[in-house]
Protein backbone atom coordinates (compact mmCIF):
# COMPACT_ATOMS: atom_id res chain seq x y z
CA UNK A 1 0.00 0.00 0.00
CA UNK A 2 1.37 3.34 -0.92
CA UNK A 3 2.05 5.93 2.00
CA UNK A 4 2.76 8.55 0.07
CA UNK A 5 2.27 9.40 -3.62
CA UNK A 6 3.98 12.05 -5.34
CA UNK A 7 1.83 12.79 -8.96
CA UNK A 8 3.07 14.62 -11.90
CA UNK A 9 4.74 17.18 -9.99
CA UNK A 10 6.41 20.01 -11.61
CA UNK A 11 8.74 22.37 -10.31
CA UNK A 12 10.24 24.93 -11.62
CA UNK A 13 13.32 26.97 -9.77
CA UNK A 14 14.85 30.00 -11.95
CA UNK A 15 12.82 29.44 -14.69
CA UNK A 16 14.08 25.91 -15.19
CA UNK A 17 12.64 22.60 -14.22
CA UNK A 18 13.81 21.11 -11.55
CA UNK A 19 11.32 18.56 -10.74
CA UNK A 20 9.68 17.49 -13.96
CA UNK A 21 6.84 15.80 -14.48
CA UNK A 22 7.87 13.20 -11.62
CA UNK A 23 5.55 10.30 -10.40
CA UNK A 24 6.23 7.95 -7.25
CA UNK A 25 4.71 5.61 -4.74
CA UNK A 26 6.58 4.82 -1.83
CA UNK A 27 5.13 1.79 -0.06
CA UNK A 28 3.78 1.87 3.35
CA UNK A 29 6.55 0.29 6.24
CA UNK A 30 9.49 -0.02 3.57
CA UNK A 31 13.04 1.39 3.47
CA UNK A 32 13.27 3.35 -0.09
CA UNK A 33 16.18 4.78 -1.65
CA UNK A 34 16.06 7.37 -4.12
CA UNK A 35 19.46 7.88 -5.34
CA UNK A 36 20.84 9.96 -8.78
CA UNK A 37 23.89 12.05 -9.72
CA UNK A 38 24.30 15.51 -7.46
CA UNK A 39 21.83 18.41 -9.06
CA UNK A 40 19.38 14.98 -10.07
CA UNK A 41 16.37 16.82 -7.95
CA UNK A 42 16.70 14.62 -4.88
CA UNK A 43 16.88 17.15 -2.02
CA UNK A 44 14.81 19.12 -3.71
CA UNK A 45 11.80 16.64 -3.88
CA UNK A 46 12.08 15.83 -0.44
CA UNK A 47 11.89 19.94 0.22
CA UNK A 48 8.27 19.61 -1.65
CA UNK A 49 7.42 17.07 0.20
CA UNK A 50 8.04 18.75 3.54
CA UNK A 51 7.13 22.24 2.81
CA UNK A 52 9.64 24.08 2.84
CA UNK A 53 9.48 27.46 2.08
CA UNK A 54 10.22 27.86 -1.51
CA UNK A 55 9.12 24.68 -2.45
CA UNK A 56 5.34 24.98 -2.42
CA UNK A 57 4.71 26.41 -5.24
CA UNK A 58 4.33 23.36 -7.46
CA UNK A 59 2.23 21.59 -9.92
CA UNK A 60 0.57 18.18 -9.37
CA UNK A 61 -0.11 16.56 -6.05
CA UNK A 62 1.55 14.76 -3.19
CA UNK A 63 -1.07 12.59 -1.28
CA UNK A 64 0.30 11.66 1.98
CA UNK A 65 -2.15 8.81 3.83
CA UNK A 66 -4.74 9.65 0.54
CA UNK A 67 -4.88 13.12 1.95
CA UNK A 68 -3.40 15.76 -0.24
CA UNK A 69 -0.44 17.74 1.10
CA UNK A 70 -1.33 20.83 -1.17
CA UNK A 71 -1.14 24.26 0.58
CA UNK A 72 -0.10 22.59 4.08
CA UNK A 73 2.49 24.25 6.10
CA UNK A 74 5.51 22.55 7.41
CA UNK A 75 4.44 22.31 10.69
CA UNK A 76 0.77 20.47 9.89
CA UNK A 77 2.22 18.07 7.73
CA UNK A 78 4.86 17.10 10.71
CA UNK A 79 1.82 16.91 12.66
CA UNK A 80 0.79 13.93 10.25
CA UNK A 81 3.59 12.04 10.54
CA UNK A 82 6.07 13.26 8.28
CA UNK A 83 10.17 14.37 8.96
CA UNK A 84 13.15 15.26 7.30
CA UNK A 85 16.71 14.86 8.38
CA UNK A 86 18.99 16.74 6.70
CA UNK A 87 22.46 16.78 4.93
CA UNK A 88 24.03 19.08 7.12
CA UNK A 89 22.22 19.34 10.88
CA UNK A 90 21.36 22.39 12.21
CA UNK A 91 22.94 23.68 14.90
CA UNK A 92 21.10 25.92 17.82
CA UNK A 93 22.76 28.25 19.63
CA UNK A 94 21.85 28.72 23.75
CA UNK A 95 19.48 25.20 23.16
CA UNK A 96 20.82 21.81 25.13
CA UNK A 97 20.50 18.86 23.59
CA UNK A 98 17.66 17.83 26.00
CA UNK A 99 15.53 20.44 25.01
CA UNK A 100 16.20 19.90 20.93
CA UNK A 101 14.80 16.21 21.55
CA UNK A 102 11.89 16.87 23.97
CA UNK A 103 10.90 19.72 21.55
CA UNK A 104 9.53 17.02 19.32
CA UNK A 105 9.13 13.95 21.27
CA UNK A 106 5.74 12.43 21.68
CA UNK A 107 6.34 11.20 24.82
CA UNK A 108 7.88 14.11 26.49
CA UNK A 109 9.92 12.10 29.64
CA UNK A 110 13.78 12.41 30.32
CA UNK A 111 13.39 8.57 30.32
CA UNK A 112 12.58 8.75 26.54
CA UNK A 113 15.24 11.13 26.02
CA UNK A 114 17.55 9.20 27.65
CA UNK A 115 16.25 6.15 25.67
CA UNK A 116 16.83 7.27 22.28
CA UNK A 117 20.51 8.93 23.09
CA UNK A 118 21.52 5.85 23.99
CA UNK A 119 19.86 4.04 20.81
CA UNK A 120 22.12 6.40 18.66
CA UNK A 121 25.48 5.04 20.75
CA UNK A 122 25.54 9.00 22.97
CA UNK A 123 25.79 8.48 26.76
CA UNK A 124 22.81 10.38 27.96
CA UNK A 125 24.78 10.99 31.05
CA UNK A 126 27.27 13.14 28.79
CA UNK A 127 24.89 14.62 26.29
CA UNK A 128 21.75 15.43 27.78
CA UNK A 129 23.13 19.06 29.24
CA UNK A 130 25.48 19.63 26.00
CA UNK A 131 24.56 22.46 24.16
CA UNK A 132 23.73 22.28 20.16
CA UNK A 133 26.36 24.27 19.24
CA UNK A 134 29.47 24.67 17.35
CA UNK A 135 31.42 22.24 20.32
CA UNK A 136 29.40 19.21 18.48
CA UNK A 137 31.12 17.74 15.67
CA UNK A 138 28.96 16.99 12.66
CA UNK A 139 28.74 13.34 13.57
CA UNK A 140 27.56 14.07 17.09
CA UNK A 141 24.75 16.66 15.54
CA UNK A 142 24.02 13.71 12.77
CA UNK A 143 23.15 11.04 15.93
CA UNK A 144 21.61 13.68 17.77
CA UNK A 145 19.42 14.32 14.97
CA UNK A 146 18.55 10.74 14.52
CA UNK A 147 17.53 10.62 18.14
CA UNK A 148 15.19 13.52 17.58
CA UNK A 149 13.47 11.61 14.80
CA UNK A 150 13.26 8.29 16.72
CA UNK A 151 11.56 10.13 19.65
CA UNK A 152 9.01 11.77 17.72
CA UNK A 153 7.74 8.39 16.18
CA UNK A 154 7.29 9.65 12.79
CA UNK A 155 4.98 7.58 10.02
CA UNK A 156 7.29 8.46 7.31
CA UNK A 157 11.04 9.72 7.57
CA UNK A 158 13.08 11.40 4.97
CA UNK A 159 16.59 10.88 5.54
CA UNK A 160 18.95 12.96 3.36
CA UNK A 161 22.59 12.10 3.20
CA UNK A 162 22.87 9.99 6.04
CA UNK A 163 26.14 9.10 5.58
CA UNK A 164 27.56 12.48 4.76
CA UNK A 165 30.34 13.97 7.43
CA UNK A 166 30.40 11.27 9.62
CA UNK A 167 32.74 8.16 10.95
CA UNK A 168 31.98 4.45 10.62
CA UNK A 169 30.86 4.42 13.54
CA UNK A 170 28.09 6.63 13.65
CA UNK A 171 27.21 5.17 10.13
CA UNK A 172 26.36 1.49 11.54
CA UNK A 173 24.63 3.05 14.53
CA UNK A 174 22.65 5.20 11.91
CA UNK A 175 22.30 1.97 9.97
CA UNK A 176 20.68 0.01 12.94
CA UNK A 177 18.47 3.25 13.93
CA UNK A 178 17.05 2.76 10.21
CA UNK A 179 16.21 -1.09 10.62
CA UNK A 180 14.84 0.05 14.02
CA UNK A 181 12.48 2.48 12.13
CA UNK A 182 10.61 -0.39 9.71
CA UNK A 183 10.76 -2.89 12.57
CA UNK A 184 8.44 -0.01 14.13
CA UNK A 185 6.52 -0.08 11.00
CA UNK A 186 8.16 3.39 9.73
CA UNK A 187 8.31 4.56 6.24
CA UNK A 188 11.63 5.91 5.38
CA UNK A 189 13.16 7.24 1.96
CA UNK A 190 17.29 7.54 2.02
CA UNK A 191 18.32 10.26 -0.19
CA UNK A 192 21.64 9.27 -1.57
CA UNK A 193 24.32 9.19 -3.89
CA UNK A 194 25.87 6.36 -2.16
CA UNK A 195 26.07 2.63 -2.81
CA UNK A 196 26.06 1.71 0.97
CA UNK A 197 23.31 3.87 2.14
CA UNK A 198 21.45 2.17 -1.20
CA UNK A 199 21.98 -1.03 0.14
CA UNK A 200 20.34 -0.65 3.43
CA UNK A 201 17.24 -0.15 0.74
CA UNK A 202 14.60 -2.42 0.35
CA UNK A 203 13.49 -0.86 -3.21
CA UNK A 204 15.07 2.44 -5.22
CA UNK A 205 14.39 5.11 -7.40
CA UNK A 206 16.84 6.02 -10.00
CA UNK A 207 16.36 10.47 -10.65
CA UNK A 208 17.96 12.20 -13.28
CA UNK A 209 17.22 15.95 -14.17
CA UNK A 210 14.00 16.03 -11.96
CA UNK A 211 12.40 13.11 -14.19
CA UNK A 212 12.31 8.93 -12.84
CA UNK A 213 14.45 7.32 -15.11
CA UNK A 214 14.54 3.83 -13.47
CA UNK A 215 13.48 1.94 -10.65
CA UNK A 216 13.44 -1.79 -9.00
CA UNK A 217 15.08 -3.70 -6.38
CA UNK A 218 18.74 -2.98 -5.14
CA UNK A 219 20.16 -4.67 -7.51
CA UNK A 220 19.08 -3.27 -10.36
CA UNK A 221 19.90 0.27 -9.27
CA UNK A 222 23.37 -0.65 -8.23
CA UNK A 223 24.03 -0.62 -12.20
CA UNK A 224 23.79 2.82 -12.27
CA UNK A 225 26.55 3.33 -9.30
CA UNK A 226 28.93 0.68 -11.20
CA UNK A 227 28.38 2.84 -14.32
CA UNK A 228 28.08 6.51 -13.25
CA UNK A 229 25.00 6.42 -15.60
CA UNK A 230 22.25 4.20 -16.82
CA UNK A 231 20.36 4.27 -20.28
CA UNK A 232 18.06 6.99 -20.30
CA UNK A 233 16.50 9.27 -22.96
CA UNK A 234 18.55 12.35 -21.98
CA UNK A 235 20.63 14.13 -24.75
CA UNK A 236 23.34 13.58 -23.21
CA UNK A 237 23.07 9.89 -22.53
CA UNK A 238 26.62 8.04 -23.15
CA UNK A 239 27.02 5.01 -25.16
CA UNK A 240 27.31 2.45 -22.96
CA UNK A 241 27.53 -0.69 -25.99
CA UNK A 242 27.00 -3.91 -24.13
CA UNK A 243 27.83 -2.88 -20.26
CA UNK A 244 24.14 -2.73 -19.03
Amino acid sequence: MGILEVRDVVLKLGGKDVINHLTIDFWEGHIHALVGPNGAGKSTLANVIMGLPGYTDYEGDIIFKEESLKDLPIDERARRGITLGWQEPARFEGLTVYRFIIAGAKVKTSERVKEVLAEVGLSPENYMNRAMDKTLSGGERKRIEVASILAMEPKLVLMDEPDSGIDVEAIERIFSTIKGLKAKGTTVVLITHSLAVLEQAEHAFLICHGQLIDKGSVGEIEKYFKSKCISCNHQNVPDFGDAL
